[in-house]
């Protein structure tokens, strides 16, 4: 008789049999995928794959994460209580909702969910009706633009309009970039009705004559480049760029073009060359990624597991660098080493799953935070936003690190689009610095005309009134010298007045003014 064997356990049978917290909210595919199940608008999505020897531990470890995740909900909630304006939360709850999209956690997802969107619902109405607010000023800014000729007093108006506008709360960018781009149009209508715009063609083909001699010379310079993919994707950019440029000189811009095309050409024959040299460095691949085999190999035994990690993966990394070995000879080699070095991971890899979903975690955590800077770079809320890119960087500081692989992308997106904001910022100072300048050396001048034209009015009248009084004391007698009396008498006190006028208005003109050099923080905000 043939004895009975007992089938080995499968990932399945354990999972169809295991009593597990929070299994409701999960289920298991038939690749080992651990997925979380979809509520509302939420679409399923992987936590983790299992294996049969680790689906307990990282079950646990998923479980175990849960509350952490709830609590940031919680912190959230508690700031929500708090705040009076609850738009300022809009970043936070942004970042928090895509935490929670990617977060590495088993547990009642849907519930956390409800708080997100019932604070969307309720930012999102101030926000309609911070809008409204602002779409009913810049029309009555537009109003003015086109009809108002009250220069003085509508002048006040429109200042009274930005200032009416800081007031008010957020609007997302895209339509308040809108809003503030009709209210600047309304505003240079009525400071610059009459003002026209020239562009200058000669001027205009030389600026492009110029940035064509930049790209071309650009191109010869990356025409001896060894860096085939970067430089491959610079000639495509610098093609679109030439394209993008307007015109200039025909004659220049042929010889611009050939050089270009040279250049480009010189490097993409480089390209084709070493591509083809790589055939014959295969075999000598082949032989030093042997070597690398037999020292895993060597090493599988090991349970030194930090020395023996590092020593495996220096020579992966080495391995990476060799380059390619002939196809028929490159799945024998692959397998080896494989072989060898999931031989010596899989006995580590129990200890490694909770530390693997904390850094999972912090990478979902970074990576809200980077695509948050990335929606406020282009911002022009400068004080609000600068308030929120600090709140970033120290929420950065807090989180631990991410897995390897990921390396300091996150962290150079995060801070290129931080930079990117600030140097925008500062640019937009620096524009309404030099326009509040120009603006006072346009207002000292009038105040100098108008200054000299009225010492010259006052000359006059002190001309009129010394004839005046010569005529008054030559009066000849007869019968209409009373009457002639007091008209002189009239046209002096008269002429008395203006000059009494115009000599206190030249005084009040004369007197030392304030400096106005430099805006105020308000002008500046």
């Amino acid at each position: 008789m043939t004895a009975d064997v007992t089938p080995l356990p499968t990932l399945q049978d354990w999972w169809i049999n295991a009593e597990l917290p929070a299994k409701q909210f999960c289920k298991l595919d038939e690749n080992g995928d651990l997925i979380l199940k979809s509520f509302n608008r939420n679409s399923d999505r992987v936590l983790a794959n299992l294996k049969l020897e680790n689906a307990q531990a990282l079950i646990n470890a998923l479980t175990e994460k849960f509350p952490e995740v709830a609590g940031r909900v919680e912190e959230v909630a508690n700031e929500w209580n708090e705040a009076n304006d609850k738009v300022k939360l809009l970043g936070k709850v942004n970042r928090l909702k895509e935490y929670l999209n990617h977060a590495i956690a088993i547990g009642n997802f849907e519930e956390l969910f409800k708080h997100i969107e019932n604070w969307e619902l309720e930012i999102n109405k101030r926000i309609e009706e911070n809008f409204k607010q602002r779409e009913a000023l810049v029309i009555r800014a537009e109003q003015l633009a086109l009809t108002s000729d009250r220069w003085k007093e509508d002048t006040q108006s429109f200042k009274d309009f930005v200032e009416q506008w800081k007031q008010i709360g957020y609007v997302e960018r895209h339509r308040n970039d809108q809003l503030w781009e009709r209210l600047e149009k309304a505003k240079d209508q009525f400071y610059e009705r009459k003002r026209q715009h020239f562009e200058n063609a000669e001027k205009e083909m030389l600026q492009n004559l110029d940035l064509k001699i930049e790209i071309v010379e650009k191109a010869e310079n990356q025409a001896l480049s060894e860096d085939w993919k970067q430089t491959t994707d610079l000639f495509k950019n610098l093609l679109e760029e030439w394209r993008a440029i307007g015109f200039t000189w025909n004659d220049k811009n042929e010889e611009l073009w050939a050089r270009f095309i040279i250049a480009k050409n010189k490097f993409f024959e480089r390209k084709n060359s070493h591509f083809e040299t790589i055939k014959t460095e295969q075999e000598e691949n082949y032989c030093r990624k042997l070597v690398l085999v037999e020292k895993v190999e060597a090493l599988k035994e090991s349970r030194d597991w930090n020395k023996t990690s590092q020593a495996i993966t220096a020579i992966m990394e080495e391995w990476k660098g060799i380059g390619r070995v002939p196809l028929e000879k490159s799945n024998e080699l692959w397998n080896r080493l494989q072989s060898a070095k999931d031989y010596f991971f899989t006995e580590k890899r129990q200890h490694q799953q909770n530390l693997r979903v904390t850094l999972d975690d912090n990478f979902a955590r970074k990576r809200a935070l980077a695509k948050r800077a990335n929606e406020l770079k282009d911002s022009n809320h400068w004080r609000e936003v600068t308030e929120e890119f600090n709140e970033l960087f120290v929420e950065w500081k807090k989180i631990g690190p991410v897995p390897r692989e990921y390396g300091d992308t996150l962290w150079e997106e995060f801070i290129a689009a931080k930079k990117y904001f600030f140097k925008r910022k500062d640019e937009d100072r620096d524009k309404r610095k030099k326009f509040f300048e120009q603006k006072i050396k346009e207002k000292e001048a009038r105040a100098k005309a108008f200054l000299s034209d009225l010492q010259n009015e006052l000359k006059e009248e002190q001309e009129k009134l010394a004839d005046l009084l010569i005529a008054l004391e030559n009066i000849t007698p007869g019968l209409k010298e009373k009457e002639l009396r007091a008209h002189l008498d009239k046209l002096i006190k008269s002429t008395q007045h203006k000059i009494e006028a115009k000599t206190q208005r030249i005084q009040e003109l004369s007197k030392p003014k304030p400096d106005e050099s430099e805006p105020s923080s308000e002008q500046r905000a």
